[in-house]
């Protein structure tokens, strides 16, 4: 039986981004099922696919289905998905580089709320800058210093912050989504990082589906009432 993957809009669901960005990277097939994140019965409707307690009383996305096993939280799933397919690579083979592969993607999860809040994940909003206070700042700059750090020590074999795509990248993507549409400004090695992310055809078949998708979500609108679209 194939993996399923329960997701909420494309255009704004950051969490639903990562496990999905890197099951498309890495060539894992799977099935997806998108649940707009405002229906009145959201919660429900991820109960009836899950079928779980748990899972499906947790109320979010993504929640990852395979077989009797049900997967909920970003970094839980692609945990699980390592696992599941070594082969995969999704963490770094050398011990230093997935010890801190697995470090600052924590941090991302649970981490940089100013950064969430202000500047919302929105990839079909023309590129346009927000202001941003201090908090926001530092978000961007200790973000920026991750990525320049794992490129120098360990980015040698490619574009991304361990050399080839992984888990970290995934963790990281939305939030090169959020410096794209907010014209966030970030060192050269920074811009570079972000480009090879945005050049991912698995990034351009999310954004071309974000693009096209109907649901507004006023509170991730930053410029509501007006809804802008590239």
């Amino acid at each position: 039986m194939p993996l399923h993957l329960i997701i909420g809009n494309k255009n704004y669901s950051s969490w639903s981004l990562r496990p999905w960005l890197a099951m498309k990277a890495v060539g894992i097939a799977f099935s997806e099922t998108v649940i707009p994140l405002d229906m009145p019965d959201f919660k429900t409707k991820i109960s009836a696919l899950t079928g779980d307690g748990a899972a499906g009383g947790a109320g979010r996305v993504p929640v990852l289905i395979d077989g009797d096993v049900r997967v909920w939280e970003s970094l839980a799933i692609l945990e699980y998905l390592a696992e599941k397919f070594p082969q995969a690579a999704l963490w770094p083979a050398q011990d230093a580089a997935r010890a801190h592969a697995r470090a600052v993607a924590a941090e991302m999860h649970s981490g940089f709320q100013p950064l969430r809040r202000h500047l919302p994940m929105n990839v079909r909003r023309p590129v346009a800058p927000r202001a941003r206070d201090d908090a926001v700042r530092a978000d961007v700059a200790r973000i920026d210093a991750i990525w320049n750090e794992a490129r120098a020590r360990f980015g040698a074999g490619g574009p991304f912050l361990y050399g080839a795509f992984g888990a970290a990248d995934a963790m990281y993507a939305p939030v090169v989504w959020r410096f794209h549409t907010y014209a966030v400004e970030v060192s050269a090695s920074g811009r570079a990082y972000m480009h090879a992310v945005m050049a991912l055809p698995a990034s351009v078949e999310w954004r071309e589906a974000a693009r096209r998708e109907p649901w507004v979500l006023a509170h991730d609108e930053v410029d509501w009432p007006n809804v802008f679209r590239e």
